[in-house]
């Protein structure tokens, strides 16, 4: 099996029972037990109004668990671009930076992160930000380019220093981008599997190379759910699976323990769309992940396997994640 670096996205979900400060101190045990084992880097993602996600404030977050470990790569999987102005991010990231040097990741995202009326409390009712992606991911690109330094719009920190840029996407829309732009392109498969193809297809195609990256670079974010037994794996991914029926009805909750399906999984619409959502999914012993994955390695050609790991029990979580590393070591 061809060796990737493998690398957690972490939503500091709440679990049943918890509460935002549980799941950012599971949120730090995660990233210090991935950095124990060698993962590459742990990234965050931007989510608001959601009563059961305490990644809002990404940067935030970022920072705090860069400061409670040493040497794993922490960043966002991702920063909305369109709910921040550019300098705003590359402020924030050019402090995050200068505290942690070389271990900032700055993944950018063109969704708001939310609902319509949630975006519009971000925006402040100038909905037409997103249209505006391409030009703002260049502004920020701008504020931290040395060239800057006559412009009479500057950040401090940020000028001059190496942020690695990504473009994130659930569709084909941002791989045309990432690909012009000459940006590494992450694929957020555990949640949008359906158009994971064909927006790698489009980005290597059509990739040119930039300053920061000679060749296309795709990483993949997928679901794993590993244990010691295949029967203990499929048990733990009920959780998953009724966050995702949750998600389809709009009856959100927190990170469920596992056990019975809700009985709307049984509409077969319901079940249609959470196997679409879970076709990502790789689910088992340390010998099943091995075989899945290098399957799925070997098949897509990605260049990084990035893991996203809804396990309701703490310590159930920080094995599946030992067991996913010893499966591709």
């Amino acid at each position: 099996m061809r060796k990737i670096p493998i690398s957690v996205l972490e939503l500091a979900t709440v679990t049943e029972g918890g509460n935002p400060g549980t799941a950012i101190a599971g949120t730090v045990k995660v990233a210090k037990h991935a950095e124990s084992l060698g993962y590459q880097r742990i990234w965050m993602a931007e989510h608001h109004n959601m009563k059961h996600i305490a990644s809002s404030a990404t940067s935030v977050l970022i920072g705090h668990v860069a400061g409670k470990t040493n040497t794993i790569r922490v960043g966002s999987g991702g920063i909305m671009l369109p709910n921040h102005s550019p300098l705003v991010i590359a402020e924030q990231f050019g402090t995050l930076e200068t505290i942690y040097p070389g271990r900032i990741d700055l993944g950018l995202g063109r969704a708001p992160g939310t609902d319509q009326f949630t975006a519009m409390a971000l925006r402040r009712n100038n909905m037409s930000t997103s249209s505006e992606f391409p030009a703002d991911v260049r502004q920020l690109q701008t504020y931290f380019s040395n060239d800057n330094f006559n412009a009479r719009v500057r950040a401090f920190p940020g000028e001059g220093l190496e942020i690695p840029l990504w473009i994130l996407g659930s569709s084909t829309d941002s791989a045309y981008l990432a690909a012009q732009m000459g940006l590494p392109y992450a694929f957020a498969a555990h949640f949008a599997p359906a158009q994971f193809r064909s927006a790698i297809a489009i980005y290597r195609n059509n990739f040119k190379p930039s300053k920061q990256l000679d060749s296309p670079y795709v990483m993949a974010c997928v679901n794993v759910i590993g244990a010691e037994t295949n029967e203990e794996a499929q048990f733990l991914k009920s959780s998953l699976i009724r966050l995702f029926v949750g998600i389809i009805t709009n009856t959100r909750n927190p990170l469920q323990p596992p056990g019975d399906l809700p009985e709307s999984y049984q509409n077969p619409d319901v079940r249609a769309f959470v196997n679409s959502m879970l076709s990502c999914t790789f689910t088992g012993n340390q010998d099943t992940l091995r075989n899945d994955l290098s399957g799925f390695i070997k098949e897509t050609g990605i260049d990084e396997l990035m893991a996203a790991s809804y396990i309701f029990d703490p310590q159930a979580k920080l094995r599946s994640f030992s067991v996913l590393y010893d499966a591709l070591k």
